[in-house]
């Protein structure tokens, strides 16, 4: 059943489709979430930005253990009719699809967030084309597709009242995400040695490795922030456009870092950036727009 519908989307592949794909995917890529989550952190609600990226990190982090226990093989690595395209995306094992549970989970808090139909169904429509995407482009099976949105869409569901009710209550707020962040700093740091010294499956943990790295270095930011900077959406359009440009900017300055970092340090390279992208998406990019009078404090 599963290669009959893989052979299916092979039959109907044209250059048009295979541009509408590759364009449909990127919605659920990191660069995409992370852009439209920090957006509405600095921009529009506070509360909404870290049920945002609280519940897409966890239910990606469960993507990851989940790919690293179950270890499946991707459509193109199993079957030598299909050619898997835009690969360079396929990292990792194929169950679940990583795509779609990063769509399924942050599309499906965003709908929960701004509680509006239209939102609501765009969400959706975005959530079922980028996992038809990944079947399109051979880089996953439908197993894997199914997988990643009930798994994205049940954390989101599941997580959002505890998560919106954790944000209402500081003190406690502040000692979960602290709790959260330093052990998934020290997992993610355990797992980048063990990944340099060739000891752990670099295909099973790599990506994991850099997710939990993410979700530390944005968790501790956010203690940071709410201690030292605790500040306002509210402001001018003219200073909202700027403090997301520099936010955004310091993120794809941090990415870019990569080509910089020698081939034999790829994984504590990788653990650097990523947790330095969760500090400054967080607390340093906050803490910069502040003293620049972009962000004002929150009374």
């Amino acid at each position: 059943m599963q290669e009959s519908i893989m052979l299916f989307f092979l039959n109907i592949a044209n250059p048009v489709l295979d541009t509408v794909a590759n364009l449909v995917t990127m919605f659920g890529e990191e660069s995409f979430v992370i852009a439209f989550i920090l957006y509405i952190f600095y921009n529009y609600n506070k509360k909404s930005g870290f049920i945002l990226f609280s519940s897409t990190l966890y239910s990606v982090s469960a993507m990851g253990i989940l790919k690293a226990i179950v270890r499946a093989p991707r459509p193109f690595q199993v079957l030598e009719s299909i050619q898997g395209k835009r690969v360079q995306t396929a990292t990792g094992y194929s169950f679940p699809s990583g795509h779609t549970t990063t769509a399924a989970s942050s599309y499906t808090s965003l709908a929960l967030v701004f509680q509006k139909r239209a939102v609501s169904i765009l969400c959706a429509v975005l959530i079922a084309l980028v996992g038809l995407s990944r079947l399109y482009l051979g880089v996953h099976w439908p197993n894997d597709v199914f997988g990643g949105l009930v798994l994205g869409a049940s954390i989101s569901m599941l997580a959002y009242r505890p998560l919106s009710m954790l944000f209402d209550d500081k003190e406690k707020c502040m000692k979960v995400n602290t709790i959260v962040g330093i052990i998934s700093v020290v997992a993610a740091l355990v797992m980048a040695i063990l990944l340099h010294v060739h000891t752990i499956d670099a295909v099973a943990f790599t990506d994991l490795m850099k997710t939990l790295a993410l979700v530390g270095g944005g968790f501790l930011g956010f203690v940071f922030e709410n201690k030292r900077v605790n500040f306002s959406t509210e402001g001018t359009w003219p200073k909202k456009i700027v403090r997301y440009l520099i936010g955004m900017g310091g993120i794809f300055a941090i990415m870019g870092a990569k080509a910089l970092i020698p081939t034999s340090f790829y994984a504590l390279g990788s653990f650097v950036r990523y947790a330095l992208i969760g500090i400054w998406a967080t607390a340093l990019s906050p803490l910069i727009g502040t003293s620049l009078h972009l962000f004002s404090a929150d009374r």
